[in-house]
């Protein structure tokens, strides 16, 4: 079915289309452009994380696999981007358990186990361990493709033209901003200091630049290289990792 009005999976799993551009799709945004954005005040506890069996296997998983700044970070991710939308735009409808597991699963891609294992950059690598393993678990077809979906192009950050699917959108907007502090003021500080209390950054700028770093050296042909310089060579100082470590919102939570 090709059409969101003949399968209601579209809109419960999150494809819906929306501008893949964060500039296109913030232009004269009523509560989200300009100087000084909406803030609605929330804190980290306004956000309970989905419950289901499939969320605790899939967080027994992640917990295994996954250092604790990253786990952390995964739900940072999950809070910062359930904030943004409740905030600036309430009309969007997705599950929120399918974001949460894309959230989960989005850096798993960067565990030990699979980082060097594979030429495959982390993002797709990552993708293809979530769909299957949510498959594995019984989890909806959909669900899994959903979230594979959104892995695959969590860092498609200069993606200008085109849509991307509706939770694809939220995990970039989340990601970049706990990563680099991008759009950091379409939240309240306020959240950002709870969320960092809860779910501790632990050195996080630094901790994921040096996993940029080991990604582009084993990796001199991945995904991560749209960030760098045109002809990116390995020795080249990486853009993407001096702009994390450089994250000046989240330094005083590092």
């Amino acid at each position: 079915m090709s059409t969101t009005s003949a399968d209601p999976s579209v809109t419960f799993y999150g494809f819906t289309p929306v501008p893949r551009d964060p500039e296109v799709l913030f232009k004269d945004h009523p509560t989200a452009s300009g100087p000084n954005p909406k803030q609605d005040l929330y804190e980290v506890a306004d956000f309970p994380f989905p419950d289901s069996p499939v969320v605790r296997e899939v967080k027994a998983f992640v917990k295994k696999e996954l250092d604790e700044p990253t786990y952390n970070h995964s739900h940072r991710v999950y809070v910062y981007g359930t904030a943004l939308i409740k905030t600036h735009f309430p009309s969007w409808s997705y599950d929120s358990e399918t974001y949460y597991l894309a959230c989960l699963l989005h850096d798993i891609g960067t565990a030990e186990r699979f980082l060097s294992t594979t030429k495959l950059s982390f993002e797709f690598k990552g993708a293809i361990i979530a769909r299957d393993l949510i498959l594995n678990l019984g989890g909806v077809e959909d669900q899994a493709d959903s979230i594979c979906d959104a892995i695959i192009r969590h860092q498609d950050i200069f993606v200008k033209g085109g849509n991307i699917t509706m939770i694809g959108q939220i995990l970039q907007l989340a990601t970049i901003l706990d990563n680099v502090g991008i759009r950091s003021n379409l939240i309240h500080p306020r959240l950002i200091e709870t969320t960092c209390a809860a779910h501790p950054r632990i050195s996080w700028s630094e901790h994921f630049a040096s996993t940029i770093e080991k990604e582009l050296k084993l990796k001199p042909w991945c995904h991560t290289t749209t960030f760098e310089v045109p002809n990116w060579k390995e020795g080249v100082q990486s853009n993407f990792a001096t702009d994390v470590r450089g994250n000046a919102v989240m330094k005083p939570f590092d």
